[in-house]
């Protein structure tokens, strides 16, 4: 069950896009005071749905209602007692959802422009689109020594343009900035049996890109969740798991990826599991230089991968 708190705006607005935001501990409040700047130019055809994944903070459930109270945008605000998953969460929220079209979006992200709705609401007035990812970039990202590796690893491999993107549609999917018309979603959910962090979301871009194109423009938002070293190497050891499933049920995509090629080289070297620990204190070392660190990071989760592939 769920508590459900929403803003006087809620009842009144005819929504065509709904703003899906997850949080798990995270306080969303500043997100949410960026997205209502553009509440004036979107005339109540834009909503948001929180959901509160069972983080149990009474004091920032008290804070965020009596926030949504003062917005504009129509805000729905869903609590739940108990932490149900990053897919059975992004489920529930489109199931509460009452626009024609859905934006995925992480709790931790920031909008690069001051229009960013205002341009996801054209470009499914002007398109009629199935999928669509924004992408996302590092520029309001914290500069701090300890994300250094993390910040390194994503400009790399993440934020990368719709050009970069638009040759391999289903590997550059995120629940970060995604957009979604609701029949196809409604068609094609986030599978529950993934659990923990990681690949639900490529998953399920796997599925929906044998039907459906995916379309890849530049409306990024910035990704403020930089990890240490330590908290990356703990979500590619949740990740493993998932990643089989990815492989078992997409084999003929997934052999393509370069974390799978890597993996599968690394499966047939001696002692893999006593070399892991090396790989990830390297990526450790601050005295290494960044690049280093992360190819030791990126080789410390290829050899994970290796157990499974």
């Amino acid at each position: 069950m769920s508590d459900i708190t929403r803003s006087p705006t809620w009842a009144k607005a005819e929504p065509k896009l709904s703003v899906l935001i997850p949080f798990l501990r995270d306080d969303p409040s500043e997100l949410l005071v960026l997205l209502d700047r553009e509440a004036s130019a979107l005339d109540g055809t834009v909503e948001i749905v929180i959901l509160d994944d069972g983080t149990g903070d009474a004091v920032l459930t008290s804070a965020l209602k009596a926030a949504i109270a003062g917005f504009r945008l129509p805000v729905q605000l869903m609590t739940l007692g108990k932490n149900e998953g990053r897919s059975k969460g992004r489920n529930r929220l489109s199931e509460a959802a009452r626009g024609q079209y859905l934006l995925f979006l992480d709790s931790d992200m920031r909008p690069d422009t001051d229009q960013f709705l205002i341009n996801w609401v054209a470009i499914a007035n002007d398109q009629h689109p199935a999928i669509v990812f924004g992408g996302f970039s590092l520029l309001q990202a914290p500069a701090d020594a300890c994300f250094a590796v993390h910040r390194s690893m994503a400009a790399r491999s993440e934020c990368v343009s719709a050009d970069v993107r638009s040759q391999a549609p289903e590997k550059y999917v995120y629940t970060s900035n995604l957009l979604v018309r609701r029949d196809v979603f409604d068609s094609e959910g986030f599978d529950p049996a993934f659990t923990g962090w990681g690949w639900e979301d490529v998953e399920w871009a796997m599925r929906v890109s044998r039907t459906h194109p995916i379309l890849h423009i530049d409306n990024p938002a910035t990704h403020m969740g930089l990890d240490t070293v330590d908290a990356l190497a703990r979500k590619y050891e949740q990740s493993a798991a998932n990643f089989a499933r990815v492989i078992a049920r997409h084999p003929d995509i997934v052999s393509g990826y370069p974390s799978f090629r890597a993996a599968r080289l690394l499966k047939k070297v001696p002692g893999l599991p006593v070399l892991r620990p090396a790989m990830r204190q390297v990526a450790r070392s601050s005295w290494v230089p960044v690049p280093a660190r992360s190819f030791a990071l990126r080789l410390y989760r290829a050899a994970l991968y290796a157990e499974v592939v």
